[in-house]
């Protein structure tokens, strides 16, 4: 049996070649990273645009109140819907 020392046991291994899997996987995860990048963007960016909309809503007082008297809602009041079995 060989006798073990040091330097056989704890040899330094050079960096090994990538792998067409290792590759594959690098760059999937690289495109995942930046579509969920752009998805958080676009999601900062939608949330600042609603919430500037409901303040500016909110600042401005209605024009009237809407208490369900407007021809629309007489009109989906007073339809008869057919029974539909389930």
């Amino acid at each position: 049996m060989a006798k073990l020392t040091k330097a056989s046991v704890f040899k330094a291994q050079g960096p090994s070649a990538e792998t067409p899997m290792d590759k594959t996987t690098r760059i999937v995860k690289k495109m995942v990273e930046a579509e969920a990048e752009q998805r958080q963007t676009k999601n900062n960016r939608l949330r600042k645009a609603r919430l500037e909309r409901e303040a500016k809503t909110q600042a401005m007082p209605s024009c009237g109140s809407r208490s369900g008297s407007s021809k629309a809602a007489k009109k989906r009041k007073n339809t008869v819907r057919p029974n539909v079995p389930t």
